[in-house]
């Protein structure tokens, strides 16, 4: 029987919302980064994964939760 590997995608979420992946050599703070353009949320929000689901690993970024003063 024979083994074979593939590379598993990645999934990035966001408050409900599915991003795809920009470019797979970018790191995971690249593409937050790269977001953050788009979704000024996401340049204090925290990483988390990542989770396997299916053939992809799904990073979800999570937005700070303060208050203001």
């Amino acid at each position: 029987m024979a083994i074979t590997v593939t590379k598993m995608g990645r999934l990035f979420t966001f408050n409900g919302l599915r991003l795809p992946d920009p470019n797979p050599d970018l790191s995971v703070d690249d593409v937050k980064a790269l977001y953050s353009a788009q979704y000024p949320e996401l340049a204090t929000a925290a990483v988390n994964g990542p989770e396997a689901v299916g053939d992809k690993m799904r990073y979800t970024f999570e937005r700070a939760i303060g208050s203001k003063g």
